[in-house]
């Protein structure tokens, strides 16, 4: 597998598994950012998320370790583990190690997801984890939405930001997805480490259509580079998030989630009912049917460093891929955000003005 040219370990938020995944008194193993880690939830619901291997003589908690309470106990020698990474037993002694401690990672726990913050400098969480309700301050929740639909994809060849350069990326939808929609993008925000990029939806023939008069569009909010939730409106109510997690060097997990809107009213009629959840189970289908088709892409793509942009993409490419830099141990990204690479970025310009 080729290794891609940027940093398979940057920093923020990230998906580790489902909460579902992960139940009471349960542990959960797993790989990321090239590292064994476990997640476990106490007695009380907590869900702690730790490197994996005992600091006693390294066994691997999870192949038979297990919950006690609100502490994890290690299969081997009964090692006591807390949710700060702290031993606090040591069964055959009087008194625990003070002087080990297990790594832990922040975690965040929300749309039926389960989320660490990862920074290799171990620096503590600079925003939150976007949320695909409560993000978009409009009173909405999950009670107002059927059950989450999922999409997973293992190890797949990938960067998670080849998933985030599709969200500026209007010219794909006629070829990858053979849709007649033409996004025209209305907000462009990468002030800070959470940015926004809203579109309105436009339909190609539809010349004399302005910009007021369209009804429906996409809300998109960017928890750097690792999650994406996006809001639907005008169409059927849709919320989705995707989330990509650095395996190793080379590879990612991706997941992607959506909630198709309830129907407006209130019907007693059970067969109405389950005709309206399998519309919305049918149109959900569709949405990951189409995020599948961007994967087959992004599985074998490579990323290209300046890339040979035209004119009208330049504007949110551009934008992006500075925004990007924030988030990598070196603080560099792509070219098409660099100044030094290729030429000033007024060369950039002038020499995407002629594509």
């Amino acid at each position: 597998m080729a290794k891609p040219p940027l940093s398979m370990k940057p920093t923020g938020w990230f998906q580790v598994a489902w909460s579902d995944q992960v139940g009471v008194g349960e542990v959960h193993a797993m790989k990321y950012f090239d590292t064994e880690m476990v997640a476990w939830r106490s007695a009380s619901g907590q869900v702690t998320v730790m490197n994996a291997y005992c600091e006693h003589l390294g066994a691997h908690l999870g192949f038979g370790g297990h919950v006690e309470g609100e502490v994890i106990e290690c299969p081997f020698h009964g090692w006591q583990w807390n949710s700060e990474g702290r031993n606090v037993c040591i069964p055959y002694e009087p008194r625990p190690n003070r002087g080990r401690r297990m790594r832990t990672y922040p975690v965040a726990e929300r749309n039926e997801s389960i989320y660490i913050w990862h920074d290799v400098e171990g620096r503590e969480p600079f925003f939150e984890a976007p949320d695909v309700f409560a993000s978009f301050a409009d009173g909405s929740s999950a009670a107002d939405y059927y059950p989450q639909q999922r999409l997973y994809r293992e190890t797949l060849e990938m960067h998670p930001q080849y998933v985030l350069e599709n969200g500026v990326d209007f010219a794909h939808f006629k070829f990858v997805h053979k849709t007649p929609i033409v996004p025209v993008f209305t907000r462009h925000d990468f002030a800070d480490a959470v940015s926004y990029v809203d579109f309105t939806i436009t339909f190609e023939g539809d010349d004399g259509q302005r910009i007021e008069d369209v009804n429906s569009g996409v809300e998109a909010i960017n928890g750097g580079l690792g999650i994406a939730v996006t809001k639907s409106w005008g169409m059927i109510d849709n919320r989705t998030i995707s989330a990509v997690t650095p395996v190793d060097d080379a590879t990612s997990d991706v997941r992607f989630m959506v909630y198709i809107g309830r129907t407006p009213g209130k019907s007693d009629d059970p067969a109405r009912q389950e005709r309206a959840r399998a519309k919305a189970a049918e149109f959900g289908d569709e949405v990951i049917r189409q995020f599948a088709q961007d994967i087959y892409i992004w599985s074998h793509q490579r990323y290209s460093d300046p890339p040979a942009l035209s004119t009208s993409e330049y504007e949110g490419f551009t934008a992006i891929r500075k925004w990007a830099m924030q988030f990598y141990p070196d603080g560099r990204g792509g070219g098409a955000a660099k100044s030094d690479s290729g030429g000033s970025a007024a060369d950039l310009a002038s020499t995407n003005e002629k594509v």
